[in-house]
C-alpha cells in the first residue's frame, strides 16, 4: 500500500490485478486501485477535480483529468474517510500512477492540492 499527507490529508491506495478481466495475448491488462481519503484537518473539505499521469510500459503515457472521482464530489468532516475503487488499462504489463486532487475548504473557500502517491500496477504475467 502507498500513502502520502498533504496539507492534512492522507491518500492511501492498494492495487489489485484483475486477471479475469485481462487478456496478455492481446497486451490488455486490467487493474483495479482502492483509494482511502482521511481528512485530518481541523475544517470541511470538498475534493472538487482530480489528475492522474498514467505510465504504461508499452504506451505512450496519458494524462486523465475531470471533475471529481466516480462521478462524485465527496465531502469530508474532520476525522471522517472516503473511499472508492476504480480501474486502470494498460497494455503493457507494468506501468504506474501518480496524480493529484484538487480540495477546497469549505468553510474558507482556499483551494489546495492534494499529491496521491505514485503507485506501481503490475501483472501476473510481468512477474513470471
Amino acid at each position: 500500500m502507498s500513502s502520502l499527507t498533504t496539507n492534512g490529508i492522507k491518500v492511501s491506495v492498494k492495487t489489485d490485478y484483475i486477471a479475469q478481466l485481462s487478456n496478455p495475448d492481446v497486451s490488455k491488462h486490467i487493474h483495479y486501485y482502492h483509494i482511502t481519503i482521511e481528512n485530518h484537518t481541523s475544517n470541511k473539505v470538498k475534493l472538487l477535480r482530480r489528475k492522474w499521469f498514467i505510465f504504461d510500459s508499452l504506451d505512450v503515457p496519458r494524462i486523465v483529468s475531470g471533475i471529481g472521482v466516480i462521478g462524485e464530489q465527496p465531502e469530508l468532516e474532520p476525522g471522517e474517510t472516503y473511499n472508492y475503487t476504480s480501474s486502470c488499462d494498460l497494455r503493457g504489463g507494468v506501468g504506474y500512477m501518480e496524480g493529484n486532487y484538487d480540495f477546497v475548504n469549505t468553510i474558507t473557500g482556499e483551494q489546495y492540492s492534494v499529491k496521491i502517491p505514485r503507485f506501481t500496477l503490475t501483472s501476473i504475467v510481468a512477474l513470471n
